[in-house]
């Protein structure tokens, strides 16, 4: 898991969803994608271990994107950003419908946003 992750997912997320003609904003959805995966790659980074990215249509055309990494803490999300950093959360609560996380079985947790179009 390096910086580079971030880029991939972006275009991943933007191919993906433009072939599944997704009717929602997918600048939004590579956005939001792109701030869950920097944040897991910034602050649960753990030699060893991967990240993984999943995105799914539901029915309806709700997206859902999520990001699992290795670590079993949430990230606090700042209400007063420090510096450059610290906005990626609020961000990404701004743009998606929901956003939640969950505690995986085998290690680490899951940070899932859900976007409506």
């Amino acid at each position: 898991m390096t910086l580079r992750s971030v880029r991939l997912a972006r275009l991943h997320t933007r191919r993906r969803l433009t072939m599944w003609l997704w009717p929602g904003d997918i600048d939004d959805a590579v956005l939001v994608t792109s701030e869950l995966v920097a944040n897991a790659v910034r602050h649960a980074r753990i030699p060893g271990h991967e990240l993984f990215l999943r995105i799914m249509e539901l029915g309806g055309s709700a997206l859902t994107i999520d990001v699992s990494d290795p670590v079993r803490v949430f990230p606090q999300m700042r209400k007063e950003p420090e510096g450059e950093g610290g906005r990626g959360l609020l961000v990404v609560a701004q743009l998606a419908a929901e956003l939640d996380w969950f505690l995986r079985a085998d290690a680490g947790k899951t940070v899932r946003a859900r976007l409506v179009p």
